[in-house]
């Protein structure tokens, strides 16, 4: 075997791994959803060290049929339904490919100048297709990147954020942890991992309580939060409200949090992480009403909007405020084009130096669905929910645990923690279904959220009968 893999070894391998992917997404609907195996499994069935001698990707691919794929979670089975979607596709997957191809290093415009623009465009593109508002696209003040996700564009955002509130001292003489940071206590865990690495310490966070009914954040404790911290001679930094709270889907009422935001001069970013997606349709824009408020904005295409992982869309109003929080410039790094103010760096926008051709794959989808194929997979995905939904209702064992204007449905027994609990472990064991579980107001709930473009009606009325069968067998005792 050749030392290094010729582009006609390349072409033969390569029509192996897509035949080998591609029947991987015809036989997943008849695999198990989730491996049985103990942990380990896949350590004793490896060598202990490297081969010696190269090996032909026959060997690879037959390693992975009888050693990989039967100890996943196929996170691309229709009958997947649990955390949130992360859904790749065909489109999706071949702009990776290309990506990894090119091999590309797109930390400057210099060192790639497609790689850049076409990012620059991507995100413009896209925040149009969402309705967000013009000074997010890059002809303005502001501008998009693609970060790898939710959790890193909340934490340049929370950079960004203390940079402004501190007139960037922060930056030159160590972090004052009289900073604070505002979310409400359904806030996903990346904004307090982000406080924490900005050296703010866990008590950086002010966890704010949510509506009992709507489990949405109330803006009147916000307001209270932030009084009482000012008096404290604290500093409010940043809110981070949600669209689309990891938990239930609730929608934070930005329209509020925005003007008290803009009343004390606190940075709003906007983690709409999994529900952002659904702002490609018309009908549900309802849901980024006020967005017009934020200093910056994200959500994961790779979640919900059919784009291989890793990839989420972060957008800043003032891209000025965020490259000032970023930028370090050494030596080895200078060049005419950045001198010349012309073009966008995109390491000044992320905490990495380097940076993937992300953009290829979004492109590459964007493509290929086109606007009115992005919307029907939203469509048929909130389609599906509430066909579950429906059919939960009409049975009075089961109670909704929250509202479902997305794909995520929440759930549980009336019967209390300890049925509903079991019911989760009861249908995830038959290998045909995978669901989630969180807590609202209290109560052990049951999640199911539909993404993957290979989950049909079947899929979802599947799950419901495991789940009406099984809900039957616990409640006889």
């Amino acid at each position: 075997m050749a030392e290094h893999m010729d582009p006609e070894e390349f072409r033969s391998a390569g029509h192996a791994v897509v035949d080998w992917i591609a029947d991987y997404w015809t036989t997943l609907g008849q695999r198990p959803v989730t491996s049985q195996d103990p942990p380990g499994t896949v350590v004793a069935a490896l060598p202990a060290t490297a081969p010696e001698h190269g090996e032909p990707i026959a060997a690879v691919l037959a390693d992975m049929d009888d050693i990989i794929t039967p100890r996943l979670t196929h996170w691309q089975h229709p009958g997947f339904f649990g955390y949130f979607p992360a859904n790749t596709s065909g489109p999706s997957v071949l702009g990776d490919l290309v990506s990894s191809g090119l091999g590309v290093q797109g930390m400057l415009w210099a060192t790639a100048p497609a790689c850049t623009e076409l990012e620059t465009v991507t995100l413009d593109w896209l925040a149009d297709l969402m309705g967000l508002p013009e000074r997010f696209r890059s002809t303005g003040p502001g501008g998009g990147v693609i970060q790898d996700s939710a959790s890193s564009a909340t934490l340049v955002a929370t950079l960004a954020a203390l940079h402004r509130a501190s007139k960037g001292r922060w930056r030159e003489v160590g972090v004052d942890r009289r900073y604070r940071a505002y979310t409400s206590t359904h806030g996903h865990s990346s904004i307090e991992k982000a406080v924490r690495i900005a050296g703010l310490g866990g008590e950086g966070v002010r966890p704010i309580e949510v509506d009992p009914v709507t489990q949405a954040l109330r803006p009147a404790a916000l307001r209270a939060a932030i009084e009482a911290d000012l008096a404290a001679g604290e500093v409010p930094a940043i809110v981070v409200a949600t669209i689309g709270t990891t938990s239930t889907t609730a929608v934070d009422p930005l329209p509020e949090i925005g003007a008290i935001c803009a009343e004390y001069g606190v940075w709003l970013h906007v983690d709409a992480a999994y529900a952002g997606a659904a702002a490609v349709c018309p009908e549900l824009r309802w849901s980024h009403a006020g967005v017009e408020y934020a200093d910056s904005y994200c959500f994961d295409p790779h979640k919900w909007l059919l784009t291989g992982f890793d990839c989420d869309a972060f957008w800043v109003a003032d891209r000025g405020e965020l490259t000032e929080a970023l930028t370090v410039m050494p030596e080895f790094l200078r060049n005419a084009a950045t001198e010349s103010g012309a073009v966008l760096d995109y390491r000044d926008w992320q905490v990495p130096l380097g940076r993937r051709f992300r953009a290829l794959k979004l492109w590459f989808v964007l493509r290929w669905y086109g606007a009115e194929g992005l919307r029907a997979h939203i469509r048929s995905g909130v389609a599906l929910a509430d066909r579950f939904a429906d059919r939960l209702v009409a049975d009075d064992r089961f109670a909704l645990a929250a509202a479902h204007p997305f794909s995520l449905v929440c759930f549980r027994l009336r019967a209390g923690d300890e049925a509903s609990a079991a019911l989760l472990a009861r249908v995830n064991a038959s290998g045909r279904v995978h669901l989630t579980h969180t807590r609202v107001n209290g109560r052990y709930t049951l999640r199911l959220a539909v993404g993957s473009p290979l989950t049909g009606p079947e899929h979802v009325d599947e799950a419901w009968e495991l789940l009406a069968s099984a809900a039957t067998d616990i409640l006889a005792g």
